[in-house]
């Protein structure tokens, strides 16, 4: 009986290099990070954009992608008639949405697609040909100018917002010149306070007065 050869002492071992590559894990993709960018929203539409997109994110599968959007905002503080200002809350980009994401096509959609959004901040490219506008490429802010935008609004103390400056008609509704109308001249929103020209014994007198002890005349 003929035994078939062995040929085991033929097989080379495999070198070091190989056995390295064929024991290791496939690499994990590399984390791409999340920048952010601004959205230009319709006037007075950011909470409701806001809300929309943040349904679209779970609806649509890109919460890891999508991660964090922010309507900046400061505190203020709104006169009352005859009371302490009312505690509010002011935006300091009207009109405009912050979005941490990730951006890629499917991402770039989602955002695109929310209602009352209108388009993402950057840089226009020109058409290649026609005419009309070309496609806008968004482009992420620096990081300097995304701690400023937050500190800003996390540090500023509460002002007070009136609607009011110099050349505005007033009335006044408490303090002895209850009732006495006048014209404002300085408006002073740190101090809560403004001077407004009041004909007082038939003379243009300059009295200072709180924010909550006068109305604008329409």
């Amino acid at each position: 009986m003929i035994l078939a050869s062995d040929e085991s002492d033929n097989v080379r071992e495999p070198e070091n290099a190989d056995l390295e590559n064929v024991s290791r894990e496939p690499e994990a993709a590399p984390t791409v990070p999340a920048r952010w960018y601004a959205v230009q929203v319709a006037s007075g539409c950011e909470n409701r954009v806001k809300l929309n997109l943040e349904q679209r994110i779970n609806t649509l599968d890109v919460a890891g992608r999508i991660r964090q959007i922010e309507i900046p905002q400061t505190p203020v503080l709104k006169p009352q008639k005859g009371n302490k200002p009312k505690e509010g809350a002011e935006k300091v980009f009207p009109g405009y949405v912050l979005i941490r994401m990730v951006m890629d096509d499917d991402t770039w959609q989602v955002v695109k697609n929310t209602p009352n959004v209108i388009n993402f901040v950057g840089a226009e490219q020109k058409r290649r040909y026609g005419r009309g506008r070309g496609h806008v490429k968004p482009m992420p802010l620096a990081h300097s100018e995304v701690e400023r935008i937050f500190k800003r609004a996390q540090e500023q103390k509460p002002v007070v917002k009136i609607d009011m400056a110099a050349g505005d008609k007033i009335v006044v509704l408490s303090g002895p010149f209850k009732d006495f109308e006048g014209e404002v001249i300085e408006v002073s929103p740190e101090r809560s306070k403004l001077k407004a020209l009041l004909s007082i014994f038939g003379r243009d007198t300059p009295v200072e007065l709180e924010f909550n002890q006068v109305q604008k005349q329409s």
